[in-house]
């Protein structure tokens, strides 16, 4: 067994030197840099689908809400009523097109809704009969556009769902629900929107 004849000592533990290119950082700065991952790996799903929803509604929709307007130039009058034409108007927001050699369309105009023919008072009836001579009177007054082209989508009842609008010459857009909608002949209708009762 081996032994020391002068005293015995550990060798000094050596560290290692720190390398001058990756100094550590002041804690304020390393607290602050772990708040920012923290908050990060919290908000990142949200935050971005935050910019992919602002990119859609301020980008693309826009562009994608001027695609598929189709001009429409047909002569209307009241359904069931003479003249009997190739369109006619069955009430304030519906439409039905019979041209001949083709099976009969129903179109639902969107973005309005007008009081019912059938309603549930005298008032509703009488405004419901308000609106369909309106609605006939705008279509009357020459071509005009609706979007979908040749695959718009459809209700549950088979109707084709269609926006309507007049185009000026000087390119000012006539949208016939806001005409409508401003004179009181119909309430707004889609995502947020609540009925009018057209009996009070």
């Amino acid at each position: 067994m081996g032994f020391c004849r002068q005293p015995c000592y550990a060798p000094a533990r050596m560290e290692r030197p720190r390398s001058r290119f990756t100094p550590s950082l002041p804690a304020g700065r390393a607290s602050r840099r772990s708040w920012l991952l923290g908050w990060w790996s919290l908000w990142r799903v949200p935050t971005l689908v935050t910019i992919v929803a602002a990119l859609w509604w301020f980008g693309v929709r826009p562009i994608a809400s001027e695609q598929g307007w189709v001009p429409v130039e047909a002569a209307f009058s009241l359904c069931g009523e003479a003249p009997r034409t190739e369109a006619c108007v069955i009430d304030g927001d519906t439409v039905l097109i019979t041209r001949a050699g083709a099976r009969a369309r129903r179109v639902r105009l969107t973005g309005f809704d007008t009081p019912e023919l059938d309603g549930a008072c005298a008032a509703e009836r009488a405004l419901a009969r308000e609106a369909r001579a309106a609605l006939l009177d705008w279509l009357q007054r020459g071509p005009f556009e609706w979007n979908g082209a040749d695959a718009p989508p459809y209700d549950r009842y088979g109707r084709e769902l269609r926006r309507v609008r007049r185009v000026a010459a000087d390119g000012t857009r006539e949208p016939r629900a806001q005409a409508l909608i401003d004179a009181r002949l119909a309430s707004e209708s889609g995502w947020g929107t609540e009925p009018i009762d057209w009996c009070r």
